[in-house]
């Protein structure tokens, strides 16, 4: 009997590793930012970026997308956030959070989208984007 790992497992154990190094310091920054809202729209940019940049690096996705980023941004702080404001009766501060945390989230990943395919040259060398005349 092998007491190595099988080959599927050590590659589990390998992504696992991406993604809890890429957690902790998106955790640290996210107990660290003022405010829950920032942490979010950071981590939106953020993604942005890896997304353009990941479709070829799996493990940046891993270690950036789903350890740092998911980390950074998480759902159940932002619903807590809303039903804190809902709780002392600010239902206009929480439809505020709301809408400027699904907005703007989702233009900021665009945002990042855009930020990180302009700066890719593997993406600008197969044409994705068009050169400077």
């Amino acid at each position: 009997m092998s007491t190595m790992p099988s080959r599927s497992l050590q590659g589990d154990l390998r992504e696992l590793a991406l993604v809890a190094g890429g957690a902790i310091p998106g955790a640290l920054l996210r107990w660290q930012l003022e405010t829950h809202v920032v942490a979010n729209m950071l981590g939106c940019l953020l993604l942005g970026v890896v997304l353009a940049q990941a479709s070829q690096r799996k493990r940046l996705m891993l270690w950036a997308g789903i350890g740092f980023c998911g980390a950074l941004t998480t759902f159940s702080t932002w619903m807590l956030d809303l039903a804190r404001a809902l709780q002392a009766g600010k239902p206009g501060e929480s439809a505020l959070l709301l809408l400027a945390s699904l907005v703007g989230g989702v233009a900021l990943v665009a945002l990042g989208h855009t930020i990180g395919m302009f700066f890719s040259p593997h993406l600008r060398d197969r044409g994705a984007i068009p050169k400077k005349q």
